[in-house]
């Protein structure tokens, strides 16, 4: 899995914080994501796919 975010996209809903907090974060001066991880482990993928799939901003991309 490998997984980008466009931070121009980016709303700061933060959803995607809440479900992969060890893939996703937020800057503190205006909660755009941060991509912590571009390559989590397997056991995160689930996780990844439900933040991107929320993202009200489609601002996550998820790709095999």
């Amino acid at each position: 899995m490998k997984i980008t975010v466009d931070q121009d996209k980016c709303c700061g809903a933060g959803t995607c914080v809440l479900l992969a907090p060890d893939v996703f974060d937020q800057r503190d001066e205006d909660g755009i994501v941060v991509l912590l991880d571009a390559e989590p482990p397997a056991e995160l993928h689930p996780l990844v796919r439900e933040a991107a799939s929320v993202c009200p901003a489609a601002a996550i991309s998820v790709s095999s």
